[in-house]
Parts: structure tokens; C-alpha cells; sequence
């Protein structure tokens, strides 16, 4: 019987959705990194993901513990609009769900963390996506100038997706290691620019992506931190556009605010954080507090409204963020899944959707 258990599990991490870890001159670049650190990625900051007991022992607490509120009882607003009639000259971003974003910026559609399933994890019937917010998949997406990946965890990295999208994704810009996932699952090498931290990945003359830092982890299932996680700057003459992916609170964001000057728009993390795990997500307050570091001008709250991958309710990141957001330098912008949001416009003026489905 432990024969074929194990057989099992064997066949199942064989699975394409898994991938495999990084191996010849992939490897070596790796090695060579300055942030790969005694056989795995470190962030800028030490980085303790649990505070008390495994990471098994939270994810069990977890799938145990009352989820009242934190899934809402009723199905999220959502406007299914026709991205593909979207006019192209226009600078927008309109939220997908979580973290998963389309963007117009400079004539290029650019895709970000897609995840077009109802589900985040390796088993359908995990982590399923809340009611009503699975409208947009793979066939509802134009053609892909740019498909952006900041790190290899579940609710970022989709295969179905990806793959459902193959033939229409033109470059793919992603963080050292993520790059394995793609050449194995079928893009060429050329379409793929995988960087460190800090590096430049110049697109056109007018459009470049800067891969930065964030401090997380990574990993599909088994070995943690082989791969990179990432934040993005968008970088055109007119406008700046950030991404922070999953991140703590660290000194990066004062450090890119620095280099950067500031951004039009910033896409920041606020959710599925926990005090059990304090440095790998930020608390809303710590949310507002690296919008405001990084120089930001307007902020669109992400990693939150689709997955529950922590106990806090569905709504508190809402709430907490636009407490926290009042006396700060920046305009908080709350649209629902589907909204268009203009790039740059501090005028443009969103609902308290959540409010009435507390």
C-alpha cells in the first residue's frame, strides 16, 4: 500500500502544472545571483514566514478553522466588458480578480499574474474562487504584447491559463527561475526575458519593464525559494506604472520610490495577510504606507476579492486600506472586477462596492 501511495504522488508531481527546477545555464544563473544565498532566494530582509509552527500546521489550521466571512455569502459585482474592443491608444488597467490585471499601456496589452480558473491551487476543488468572479477566461483576452509573472505560487501562475494562451502571448517578462515554467511548457527561449532584481528589460525604444524586489517566497508545492518573486516598474515617456506582487513591508518600496521618482498608478498588494505570517504580506496599513514610499499618485488595492488564502473577512482589506488611505498622498481607487481604470486620472471616482455585502 505505501508502494502505490507513494507511486501516486509521484505521478501526480509529474503533473506539467508543476513544473521543474532549474537545471544548466538557468542553473548557473541562478548560482550566480547576489540574492540566491545558501542554496535559495533571500529577500532584502531577513524573512521568517511563520511566525509559530510549520507551514503544514498553518495550512491545516487553516482549512480547519470557521470561515464565516471570509468567503461572502453573495456573488461579487462584476462588469464583463469586451477587452477586445478596447481602444488601444488608451492607458488603462481593469482588475480580473486577485491579482491578475489586463493593462493598455503605450499601444501594448500587457497581461499580469492571470489566474482564469475558479480555482488556485493544484487541485480543482481547492482555494475555489468566490461566486460570480471567475467571468473572465483565457477566450475573453486579446491578443498578449506582454504577459508578466512576478512569482511561481498558484494564485499567480495559472498553467490552464497560460497554456489557453500560448499561441497569443508575443514576450513574457519574469523574475529568475519562472522562466522554466514557460520553456517547459512550450515558449521559445527568445520570447522569454527572465532577470534578476534591478535589471532593465527594454521591450521598444519608448516601453521598458524593470524587474525589482520583493520580499516573499516561492514555490509550487515541494522546495521553497528556487525561483525569484518580483515587483515591476512600467516605464513609457508619459506614464510609470508599478506592480508590487506579494511583498511584506520592506525597505524596497522607499528604495524604488527613490529611483523611480514616482508612479501614475501603483497596483498594490492588500490581502491574505496574517500576524502568523507578518513579513511575506503586508497589513493594509503597511499597504498605505509603501503606496506612499513608492511616490505613488493612485492606488488600485489587489491580491484580495477572488481566493481566501487567510482567516481575516473577505472585506477587511477594504476597510483597513481605506482607513489607512485618508490622510495620505495618494487616491485610493476601489473598482469592481471589470471596471476600466484610466491611467493617471486622480479624478476618476469608484464605489464602496464591498460595503453593501458586508
Amino acid at each position: 500500500m505505501l508502494i502505490l501511495i507513494s507511486g501516486m504522488a509521484y505521478a501526480f508531481l509529474q503533473q506539467p502544472e508543476f513544473g521543474h527546477m532549474a537545471t544548466g545555464k538557468r542553473l548557473d544563473r541562478i548560482q550566480a545571483s547576489p540574492h540566491y544565498i545558501n542554496g535559495e532566494f533571500q529577500a532584502l530582509e531577513p524573512v521568517k514566514q511563520i511566525v509559530e509552527g510549520s507551514q503544514f500546521a498553518a495550512t491545516v489550521r487553516y482549512l480547519t478553522e470557521d470561515k464565516t466571512n471570509i468567503v461572502p455569502d453573495k456573488p461579487l459585482p462584476v462588469k464583463k466588458i469586451n477587452l477586445k474592443q478596447l481602444d488601444k491608444k488608451k492607458d488603462i488597467v481593469v482588475w480580473l480578480g486577485h491579482s491578475s490585471f489586463y493593462m493598455q499601456l503605450d499601444g501594448k496589452s500587457i497581461l499580469i499574474d492571470p489566474v482564469l480558473e475558479n480555482y488556485a491551487s493544484p487541485l480543482s476543488f481547492i482555494n475555489k474562487a468566490f461566486k460570480g468572479t471567475d467571468a473572465y477566461k483565457p477566450e475573453d483576452m486579446p491578443d498578449i504584447d506582454i504577459l508578466v509573472i512576478s512569482h511561481d505560487h498558484w494564485d499567480h501562475l495559472d498553467y490552464n491559463t497560460v497554456k489557453a494562451l500560448k499561441d497569443r502571448i508575443k514576450d513574457v517578462v519574469c523574475p529568475l527561475g519562472v522562466g522554466e515554467y514557460f520553456e517547459e511548457w512550450g515558449f521559445s527561449t527568445q520570447q522569454i526575458h527572465e532577470e534578476d532584481w534591478y535589471t532593465q528589460v527594454k521591450l521598444s525604444d519608448d516601453f521598458s519593464v524593470y524587474i525589482l524586489p520583493a520580499q516573499h517566497f516561492s514555490g509550487r508545492l515541494l522546495k521553497k525559494n528556487q525561483t525569484e518573486c518580483a515587483s515591476f516598474a512600467f516605464v513609457t515617456p508619459q506614464k510609470r506604472v508599478f506592480y508590487s506582487g506579494d511583498s511584506g513591508y520592506g525597505v524596497h518600496f522607499k528604495e524604488i520610490g527613490q529611483m523611480f521618482g514616482s508612479f501614475d498608478l501603483a497596483i498594490m498588494e492588500d490581502g491574505q495577510y496574517n500576524e502568523k505570517w507578518p513579513r511575506i504580506h503586508m497589513m493594509p496599513e503597511q499597504t498605505a504606507q509603501a503606496s506612499v514610499d513608492i511616490n505613488a499618485k493612485t492606488v488600485i488595492p489587489a491580491h484580495n476579492g477572488k481566493f481566501a488564502l487567510s482567516s481575516h473577512t473577505w472585506y477587511n482589506p477594504y476597510d483597513r486600506l481605506e482607513a489607512s488611505s485618508i490622510d495620505k498622498g495618494y487616491k485610493l481607487l476601489t473598482p469592481e472586477i471589470g471596471d476600466v481604470v484610466r491611467i493617471g486620472d486622480a479624478e476618476q471616482q469608484f464605489s464602496e462596492w464591498w460595503k453593501s455585502l458586508e
